[in-house]
């Protein structure tokens, strides 16, 4: 895999990723659609390793639990480094065309609309992250 670049809407903050996503999910939890302004956000989850700011500073805030980082001048959020863990996952809008793959949704007991398509919907988490294997069937 080539490294990508992913950068904020005023091009200012600007990350380059150079692995492969562990996952990609959408996340249906109330701490990202309050943090958002969405019903849901679509994030790929990298090892923070591979995940390095090389243009700008980030800003963070913490609205519930997750520490966000935003770009200071347009106030892009980009990137979200998991507490107590090694993984930092990145808004998928950011990644280039084509770049997000989602493998699944979590969190959907907290979804304010329905999602229809073909993938797993988990209440929580999955197993993989520690959760069980409970799906909601819209």
């Amino acid at each position: 895999m080539s490294d990508l670049t992913v950068a904020c809407l005023c091009g200012s903050l600007q990350l380059r990723v150079s692995a492969a996503p562990l996952a990609g999910f959408y996340c249906h939890c109330a701490d990202c659609g309050a943090a958002h302004g969405a019903a849901y956000v679509g994030v790929a989850l990298y090892p923070s390793a591979a995940v390095e700011v090389v243009a700008g500073k980030a800003a963070t805030f913490t609205l519930r639990s997750l520490p966000r980082a935003f770009c200071p001048n347009c106030g892009t959020r980009l990137f979200a480094r998991v507490p107590d863990s090694d993984l930092t996952g990145i808004v998928a809008e950011r990644l280039p065309a084509g770049a997000f793959r989602p493998d699944f949704h979590i969190h959907c007991r907290e979804a304010i609309a329905p999602v229809r398509d073909a993938l797993p919907h988990y209440e929580a988490l999955p197993p993989a992250f520690g959760g069980e294997d409970r799906t909601v069937d819209w």
